[in-house]
């Protein structure tokens, strides 16, 4: 009952709002859960030539938020995920394998942009083994 009372208040609202102003049209995301939830695909590297896809997978619990880096038979799991709401500045750190197999930490640091859209997007630099970059990440 309450989420058909919601609904029937949001398409009031819409509605309203193309009706004052004729030719817009309203868009509205709602925010699902922790706001790092979800897949994320994007790349980094060294440099904007040398650039290594990579997708990440979050999800929030309720208590804690736990993550995978590349899923599949290479991936790596992330060991610490953190989230500054003031900032909206995140870290993540995984222990991963090194195209030669040898073990390389990661770390990444970056900004969270367009909040307030469901596809939001993750940059700031990211750190494998001794090799050092930038990292952009989205999800959609």
């Amino acid at each position: 009952m309450r989420r058909s009372f919601i609904a029937i208040i949001t398409c009031a609202l819409l509605g309203s709002i193309q009706a004052s102003r004729p030719g817009v049209t309203a868009i509205v995301y709602a925010q699902e859960g922790h706001p790092l939830t979800g897949t994320w695909v994007g790349d980094w590297g060294p440099t904007a030539s040398e650039r290594t896809h990579i997708t990440v997978v979050l999800n929030w619990d309720g208590k804690a938020l736990a993550g995978l880096l590349n899923p599949g038979p290479d991936q790596a799991k992330i060991t610490a995920i953190s989230l500054d709401p003031a900032t909206w500045t995140v870290r993540l750190e995984a222990d991963a394998k090194d195209t030669g197999g040898r073990p390389a930490h990661i770390t990444a640091e970056g900004k969270l942009d367009d909040i307030a859209s469901y596809h939001r997007t993750l940059t700031g630099t990211w750190t494998q083994g001794p090799t050092k970059g930038t990292f952009k990440l989205t999800r959609d």
